[in-house]
């Protein structure tokens, strides 16, 4: 059990490691809601875990969302079913690993949160407006990152749209009909007993769209949540113990001693004959064949066109 927690301090302590934190997240939250509901369930008190469910599944009700409205952030890192938890995090990890590639980690942190919160509102907006929804309204509820989740995928399938997956009995398929079949199939179950997480799909698959194509524009979306990001992890960050150091003589040195030994976080803008490397280099192994550095100086130097 030690080793776990200690696999999971490691996995958290990483900086550049947010795919796999969101995953862990939401795995937690699982864990700890099946484990309450069994025990109030085995103790004949089922309504306390309902009441529970109702403080972090997002609702309809505008009443209701105004009474809660953390709730349009929690619905989408907790799951009830197994499988509703499996196939979302295997569809958030394929995608979002070309995403952390190419772009970044934090990247991958502002569509699933962005596509999450457009999800949400669109599911509020729509069972409030349109007429065949709004007989469900008070019954209506939601969890679940499938919304948070599309917008993930359909950012990696607009960035990279003719990336294949290999898929079992069906072999290599390019990314964006993958993403259009789901957004087909969302749209057509709008209809169906789950026409609310259906409409939810839809709004993260429209964000993660709008995400990338502002981005590939020099617009980003992403710069509150990156702030937030920041200010978060300088809270918990540990302040260097005091020191006190006692010199004899200051020595100068001149500017350029220190400039080359700067180190930037951020991969700076390519040249021409960087370019023409990597480019040489997808021609001779294919994209694939990219450093993660690699991929982000290409897409660094689209953005300059």
């Amino acid at each position: 059990m030690s080793n776990i927690v200690d696999d999971i301090k490691r996995e958290f302590a990483k900086s550049e490691n947010s795919l796999i934190k969101i995953i862990l997240i939401n795995t937690a939250v699982f864990l700890v809601l099946l484990l309450i509901k069994i025990i109030f369930t085995l103790s004949q008190s089922a309504q306390i875990y309902n009441w529970l469910l109702d403080q972090i599944q997002l609702s309809a009700d505008r009443s209701a969302f105004l009474y809660k409205p953390w709730t349009l952030f929690t619905y989408f890192f907790a799951h009830e079913d197994i499988f509703h938890i499996l196939f979302n995090m295997l569809f958030f990890y394929w995608f979002g690993k070309l995403v952390d590639e190419y772009l970044g980690a934090k990247r991958v942190v502002a569509l699933y949160i962005l596509g999450g919160i457009a999800g949400g509102l669109v599911f509020i907006v729509l069972y409030n407006v349109l007429p065949f929804f709004q007989a469900h309204l008070v019954d209506s509820g939601m969890l679940g990152a499938s919304a948070a989740a599309f917008s993930v995928a359909v950012g990696a399938s607009t960035l990279l749209p003719n990336y294949t997956f290999n898929l079992i009995f069906l072999g290599p398929i390019r990314i964006k009909f993958i993403a259009i079949f789901y957004i087909i199939l969302s749209l057509a179950q709008t209809i169906g007993p789950n026409a609310g997480g259906n409409l939810a799909h839809l709004g993260g698959a429209l964000i993660g769209y709008i995400f990338i194509k502002l981005l590939q524009n020099g617009t980003d979306l992403g710069k509150p949540i990156y702030a937030v990001m920041n200010g978060w992890s300088n809270l918990f960050r540990k302040k260097p113990a005091m020191q006190v150091t006692y010199r004899e003589k200051q020595v100068y040195r001149s500017k350029s001693v220190y400039s080359s030994t700067t180190v930037t976080g951020s991969v700076e803008t390519p040249d021409q004959t960087e370019i023409d490397n990597i480019l040489d280099k997808i021609s001779k192994s294919g994209y694939e064949s990219l450093t993660k550095e690699e991929k982000q100086k290409l897409f660094r130097a689209s953005q300059q066109k």
